[in-house]
């Protein structure tokens, strides 16, 4: 299904993946975008829904799965109608960076997400050390890896919300592509098919 463009409704929806290691601040960064106010979470075990209307005519609905070592090999249940996909990295922690890398190129081979646009936000720029965007985008090849796709590296701060606004102002941008896209192709297939007729 993906974006709807149902002709009964002009609110579309757009299905956003929200991934990312455990303590990256995937939950922190939909609560602190939803509510702006401070939120008090705790590691996800499975999934969070919520859905945000960041537009008069877009709705996304995101979708917050669990990123614990032993959750990772779900993911992929989630990947089936994506629109976009925000992937969340620790930028502080050089740890766990490699290992963040590695699930990101591999979410990216599965064929259900191929294509999808990409936000990565550099979460905890508040903290001593973050890398910023430049160095996330060479750390994680964005370039390669993402070459297929649109895609956006926005350096962010989860629990002040700086970064926040203009990352899923991105998000809202590749879906407004994304459902102009469907549009226009429809359109000519139904021009192939009336020409067909003729």
């Amino acid at each position: 299904m993906g974006i709807s463009a149902s002709i009964h409704s002009k609110v579309k929806q757009a299905r956003i993946l929200l991934l990312g290691l455990d303590a990256a601040g995937k939950s922190t960064v939909l609560y602190k975008f939803k509510f702006k106010e401070p939120f008090t979470t705790i590691p996800t075990v499975g999934f969070n829904v919520e859905t945000i209307q960041t537009e008069k005519h877009l709705q996304l609905t995101i979708w917050d799965v669990g990123g614990q070592e032993k959750l990772r090999s779900f993911w992929c249940y989630y990947f089936e109608n994506t629109d976009g996909l925000v992937y969340v990295v620790d930028s502080t922690n050089k740890q766990t960076l490699d290992e963040s890398r590695r699930q990101f190129q591999f979410i990216l081979q599965n064929e259900l997400v191929k294509n999808v646009p990409v936000v990565i936000l550099a979460n905890k720029q508040d903290l001593p050390g973050a890398l910023n965007a430049d160095e996330i985008t060479r750390k994680f090849n964005m370039k390669k890896y993402c070459c297929d796709r649109d895609w956006y590296v926005q350096p962010c701060c989860a629990i002040t919300g700086q970064g926040l606004a203009e990352a899923f102002n991105k998000v809202t941008e590749f879906m407004k592509r994304s459902k102009d896209e469907a549009i226009r192709f429809s359109k000519q297939s139904v021009t192939l098919k009336t020409s067909r007729k003729v």
